[in-house]
């Protein structure tokens, strides 16, 4: 059996092979050579596993047809276009907490390099000058630390500085003011974080409303004397406006570890002994670079294996429950029924949850159904990431209810659609027994309990004797053996419902001879292979 390709793009842990497990085929490349990347993601790469160095932008993403999953062993996506994936189908992850006891503790280590002077010192000594008095420094007790961004990491560095007797200050417009208070910082504006600050940190990431943010007009309502340290991203300083005011007094010191172009190896405030650097360092550390590496094979794994990723940048979503992840195979397979039944994509879908399983968050069920809507109806491959895509493409509105009472099974799942010609289909399905063995139970309201299984037919007639038969001849002739069968039927005269699970696929013209020759009003084929 043929193993998937993975393509490891740049040099990672160890541990990262050791994750991905003997299950795939490891290849490798100079990612940051595009003569090189691209043949090699052509030739039938389903993951290709990055760091900073390749650039995985809409070119990339082309030349790969087979492409599953671009992981990044690391925090930043700068270098992966992420809407050209989205759009391809293509699910991008990272490893967004690998590294933030490493950015931290740098942060921190660059702060303390700022107060004492410590890299100016260090290269005046091995120059030759011993210059105690020249370099004296501040001490950090007893000083205010403004925190701009109070996310993980700057939380892990507030967590450091504590020890040093400071008093936290915290800007970030989505922390609460109590959520401030519990972790021992006060929630300040930021133009109040810049007047009292002895010492400020950046932790934001680099957005359109970060960049830039730290400029000149900023830089002039700083505390005379401030030491500013940025271990984040680059373009959040203005790195010619600090280097005036460092030159101007207003600024004592910086320690900076990233750049708004990168690699640097020429900016303003290289000009200022006050002024501390290291090339982008925050997750150079054995241990960041092992968790990123291993946490994004295990996500490669998931992804490879058919299963939702659920933390992935582009797929919508969250944590699921274990109680949960049971039910995303089965709806998904609701989905491709109702579709298959239907003959269309409906305009609006609700996917009606019902019974104790409403307990947990079911909303990525909401995602498979629409997985299901569009698999067998499009040339594009559908997946998780871009089946939201599609949907808003197409003119989908979809709704998830749920509700904690459910009269005949412990849990059920109904997609209810109304297709743009008015008519409108309902398919319920649910897990039973300790298997949790999928089940389509109920089609248009009427009552079924039937094994989903990889080949299904279903047609409606007007009820009377001998179609069942009939049909049933029909499909032994074409080879075609009946594993299964319910019918349904609303009264007695009325229209019948049946269901049949199938031991083999049926012939495509089958489904025009049963239509004319038996006279059913539906006939319809579903494969879920």
């Amino acid at each position: 059996m043929t193993k998937p390709v993975v393509l490891l793009a740049e040099e990672l842990s160890p541990a990262t092979i050791e994750a991905l497990g003997p299950d795939f085929e490891v290849r490798r490349c100079d990612g940051a050579n595009r003569d090189e990347l691209l043949p090699a993601l052509a030739e039938g790469v389903e993951a290709v596993l990055i760091r900073s160095a390749t650039k995985m932008d809409a070119e990339a993403i082309a030349a790969a047809p087979g492409l599953k999953v671009i992981a990044r062993a690391g925090v930043g996506l700068d270098n992966v276009d992420v809407p050209a994936a989205t759009k391809a189908g293509v699910m991008v992850v990272n490893a967004p907490t690998s590294n933030i006891t490493s950015a931290a503790e740098l942060a921190v280590g660059l702060l303390l390099a700022s107060a004492r002077n410590i890299a100016p010192a260090n290269q005046a000594l091995k120059g030759g000058t011993w210059a105690r008095k020249q370099y004296g420094g501040v001490e950090v007790l007893d000083k205010k630390v403004g925190v701009v961004g109070f996310g993980r990491i700057g939380q892990l560095v507030a967590e450091r500085l504590k020890g040093f007797g400071v008093e936290i200050l915290a800007y970030d417009p989505y922390v609460s003011a109590q959520r401030a208070g519990q972790l021992g910082a006060r929630l300040v504006t930021l133009d109040e974080l810049l007047a009292e600050a002895d010492f400020i940190t950046i932790h934001l990431p680099k957005t359109p409303e970060t960049l830039g943010l730290i400029g000149e007009e900023a830089l002039r309502k700083v505390k005379p004397g401030v030491h500013i340290v940025n271990a984040a991203r680059g373009g959040i300083i203005d790195e010619a406006a600090l280097a005036t005011a460092i030159a101007e007094g207003r600024v004592a010191g910086a320690g900076i570890d990233v750049f708004a172009s990168e690699p640097c190896t020429d900016s303003p405030l290289f000009e200022h002994e006050s002024v501390v650097v290291t090339p982008h360092l925050g997750a150079s550390t054995d241990e960041a670079q092992e968790k990123a590496g291993v946490a994004v094979a295990r996500s490669v794994r998931l992804a490879l294996s058919g299963d939702l990723v659920p933390d992935a940048v582009n797929v919508s979503g969250g944590a699921v429950a274990e109680e949960v992840r049971p039910g995303i195979d089965l709806v998904e397979k609701l989905g491709r029924i109702f579709t298959a039944i239907a003959g269309a994509v409906p305009v609006q879908l609700d996917v009606d949850v019902r019974g104790e399983i409403t307990e947990h968050d079911v909303s990525v069920w909401g995602l498979s159904a629409l997985k299901g809507l569009f698999t067998d109806v499009t040339s594009t491959p559908v997946t998780y990431v871009n089946a939201p895509l599609l949907a808003e493409e197409r003119g989908v509105e979809t709704r998830l209810l749920t509700d904690p009472v459910s009269e005949d099974y412990r849990n059920i799942t109904t997609l209810r659609g109304t297709l743009a010609d008015g008519r409108q289909l309902a398919v319920s399905g649910t897990l039973t027994g300790p298997k949790m063995v999928q089940k389509l139970v109920g089609i248009d309201g009427l009552d079924l309990e039937i094994p989903i299984s990889e080949h299904m037919a279903f047609y409606r007639y007007a009820d009377r004797p001998g179609v069942i038969g009939t049909i049933g001849g029909l499909l032994g002739e074409a080879g075609v053996n009946i594993a299964g069968m319910q019918v349904a039927r609303d009264d007695e005269q009325g229209q019948a419902l049946v269901a049949l699970t199938l031991d083999s696929a049926v012939p495509a013209d089958l489904a025009e001879q049963v239509m004319s020759q038996v006279g059913v009003d539906q006939f319809r084929i579903v494969e879920l292979d």
